[in-house]
């Protein structure tokens, strides 16, 4: 019976990418992932969110585009346009993944599911055009692009590390504070999604959208509130690997959080102090990725899986090239 040809298989008999080349993919696709996210927000901060008022064409009868649509058709239908971006992104990150030697299937099964991830949120954005910018589909949406770029960052992490079984760094308790932190941060985010919600920049100027029907002012303060519980697990959990010892990188991405934070809280409270204008309000959302990316990393680093697999002996028997430790990444 003749063997069912596999197009991946295939790359992978011709080439051999680095494990730096899949560091740096599975990088790109993080880096991706907060653009998608930044643009979606401009989307709606420039009141595009219905530039193109139908999906998955932009018009009934075009899929780009009219010039009657003015900018907004424009912007709307760029940032649909840059979801084929994304996909080619993940796909080159995936093809090397499954390309390297030897295999390891927990990435290509990460980047397989950042690619039904983008897919998922890319009929969400469908229903929110549908629904004519229904606020709890937007921050469903959001959402599932938050869920994106957690994978992706999860699978930058693991490109730089082997696939032993993860091993604590650190005491069970203090795993578990960061477990908390990453809580508390996914909630301040769940209240951010609400703010936005009920806030005045509903994403359309020509048409009433619904808004979630809450004092945004009070909300906020809620939001507000959650910043600090975090701020305060984050200056905890430092104290704490301070006083176990641990090792320099947890350490080191706790200071890195905190950074964010400060960064971030400036931004908020700019943003409050003046009445939100659009370009603060864009800052702050690439802020909330960063905040994301930084927590993700604290709680990563806080285990390890040992170095990378040795790339095995070529057929000409050279010596086979051990692959990067996992502790030698730049990041």
């Amino acid at each position: 019976m003749p063997k069912t040809l596999n197009p991946l298989q295939i790359v992978a008999d011709r080439w051999q990418p680095s494990a730096r080349f899949v560091e740096r993919a599975a990088l790109a696709c993080v880096v991706m992932g907060v653009v998608i996210v930044v643009t979606g927000g401009a989307v709606r901060l420039t009141q595009s969110g219905l530039g193109c008022p139908t999906w998955p064409t932009c018009t009934e009868d075009s899929l780009t585009p009219t010039p009657e649509m003015g900018i907004n058709g424009v912007i709307e239908f760029t940032n649909r346009m840059l979801t084929y971006v994304l996909c080619a992104v993940v796909g080159v990150a995936i093809v090397a993944a499954r390309a390297r030697a030897p295999r390891r299937r927990p990435l290509t099964r990460l980047g397989w599911t950042q690619f039904w991830l983008i897919a998922s949120n890319g009929i969400i954005g469908g229903i929110t055009v549908l629904t004519g910018l229904n606020p709890y589909i937007v921050a469903l949406h959001f959402l599932a692009a938050t869920a994106l770029l957690t994978v992706a960052v999860v699978m930058w992490h693991r490109s730089a590390e082997g696939d032993d079984e993860p091993r604590d760094l650190v005491a069970r308790p203090v795993r578990q504070l960061s477990w908390v932190l990453v809580v508390a941060t996914t909630l301040l985010i769940l209240v951010g999604t609400i703010v936005t919600g009920s806030g005045r920049h509903a994403g359309d100027a020509k048409k009433d959208v619904h808004r979630i029907p809450l004092d945004w002012r009070e909300v906020t303060q809620l939001h507000v509130d959650f910043v600090y519980i975090v701020v305060g697990l984050t200056i905890a959990l430092w104290f704490v690997l301070r006083a176990v010892k641990a090792p320099a990188a947890p350490r080191r991405r706790t200071v890195e959080l905190f950074a964010v934070l400060m960064f971030q809280g400036v931004i908020g409270y700019v943003q409050y102090f003046t009445n939100e204008p659009e370009v603060v309000v864009g800052a702050h959302m690439f802020g909330s990725c960063l905040v994301w990316i930084a927590v993700l990393r604290v709680f990563l680093s806080l285990r390890d899986r040992g170095a990378q697999p040795v790339v095995p002996a070529p057929a000409d028997g050279h010596e086979a090239v051990p692959a990067q430790p996992a502790g030698a990444s730049s990041r």
